[in-house]
């Protein structure tokens, strides 16, 4: 009764020995209770009281948070993952108009970029949006909005997959769900630029898939001293599955999506015919996103179908490997992130990560009474505590440390181990 009226019930999932966390004043906590502590109520518009309305009324056209950017265009530092990709950063509101980017974006000019390093320890923000869209987000810039504007204390910057929010493809390389090279390039840099600031990162759906993968693959040497992942859909092939057994999810999710994913490759058409194989008589026939997957994502990587990808793409498992603190949140109605492909068991394993689910509030969405997104406060009460009140330099998780280590196996379990491989020339 009480979803019905907008109020979300709210639940955590978490090891039974969470993350000991020490706060500046000396006293001790733990992950779940600062998880607990940051989480407001959930109150949602009531007229919006199921995931499909939530996630159908991100169509509406509304303004949101007025966020200025910088860009910058980072070559990339792989031998393998080459080409370009584009990097916003939030900046003081400007006057800069450049019609080839998206709203409130300008390039950064190179003595602008050359002066940006800092010694400085304001807490610094890395951001990954969601499967085709950019910095200019409405859910993201809700979620930053607390972290930069009216006196914020944050630096903020947030990692374009390739080819999105208005910029070039340069080479062959794309980006796919596991297409974690990009921000470890950023967090890297961010490192070295600014030695004193306490780094964190934030991911929305897919790119809350890669930063999942990115934090478990680093494990204990992650430079992150903490992460947010919104609306991970986590196990691929699961959500594929959901999606396609409806006809909703069929006709209007899945044909959106590869509609989005189709009209995106279009605006790149001279570079994807340059660089790549692909065909684009196929690419042109695309309805749906496992079409897409399997046209582009699958001659691109050398997967053999769009499931193989999937299974090797997900994050699930990559929850079990996390060694920084991750708060994770998501709705158990979200028609796109579907509840089912939530590793709920692998949270209840490893003390670093806490899930928090709402009962609704649909795909990225959680529309509150007069246009605010919930989700945005536990986003930034989260990072805000972390940064202000935990003493960051006390967790130091050890390389050999295990989620569980009361197996009799012979054997181990790699939670990030990868079935595509890098050829070398």
């Amino acid at each position: 009764m009480m979803d019905w009226l907008g109020r979300a019930k709210i639940s955590f999932t978490h090891s039974t020995s969470p993350l000991i966390l020490e706060e500046k004043d000396g006293t001790k906590t733990d992950l779940l209770k600062v998880c607990e502590k940051v989480t407001p109520p959930c109150q949602l518009n009531p007229l919006l009281f199921n995931g499909h309305l939530q996630t159908m009324w991100t169509v509406t056209k509304v303004h949101g948070p007025q966020i200025y950017y910088r860009r910058r265009i980072f070559h990339a530092d792989h031998k393998v993952y080459t080409g370009t990709f584009a990097v916003d950063f939030a900046v003081d509101p400007h006057e800069d108009v450049d019609e080839t980017l998206p709203p409130r974006t300008a390039y950064y000019s190179e003595e602008g970029f050359a002066g940006i390093a800092s010694e400085d320890s304001r807490p610094m923000l890395i951001v990954l949006h969601g499967l085709s869209g950019g910095s200019h987000e409405i859910y993201l810039r809700y979620a930053i909005e607390p972290l930069v504007l009216k006196g914020g204390e944050w630096e903020v910057c947030v990692v374009n997959s390739r080819g999105c929010a208005n910029s070039e493809v340069t080479s062959g390389v794309l980006f796919n769900a596991r297409a974690t090279w990009d921000i470890r390039q950023v967090v890297k840099w961010a490192r070295e630029t600014f030695p004193n600031r306490p780094l964190f990162a934030l991911g929305f759906s897919l790119g809350a898939n890669i930063l999942t993968n990115y934090v478990g693959e680093e494990g204990a040497s992650c430079p992150l001293k903490g992460a947010v992942v919104v609306g991970n859909p986590f196990n691929l092939d699961a959500s594929n599955k959901a999606l396609k057994r409806s006809l909703v999810g069929k006709q209007v999710y899945q044909r959106v999506m590869g509609t989005n994913m189709r009209e995106l490759i279009s605006l790149h058409k001279e570079s994807i015919l340059k660089f790549t194989k692909l065909d684009w008589d196929t690419i042109r026939n695309v309805k749906y996103l496992y079409e897409f997957d399997r046209t582009v994502q699958c001659t691109t990587w050398g997967y053999p179908t769009e499931d193989a990808y999937y299974r090797d793409a997900s994050s699930a498992d990559a929850v079990l490997a996390v060694r920084i603190p991750l708060f994770a949140i998501s709705a158990a109605d979200d028609p796109i992130a579907v509840n089912e492909a939530v590793p709920y068991e692998e949270f209840k394993q490893n003390p670093y990560t806490v899930l928090c689910t709402t009962s609704i509030g649909g795909h990225l969405s959680w529309f509150e009474l007069g246009g605010g997104r919930w989700h945005a406060r536990p986003i930034s009460n989260f990072l805000k505590y972390m940064a202000s009140n935990i003493k960051l330099d006390s967790i130091r998780p050890k390389l050999s440390d295990e989620a569980s280590d009361t197996s009799d196996a012979r054997t181990r379990f790699d939670p990030v181990g990868r079935k595509l491989e890098i050829i070398l020339d």
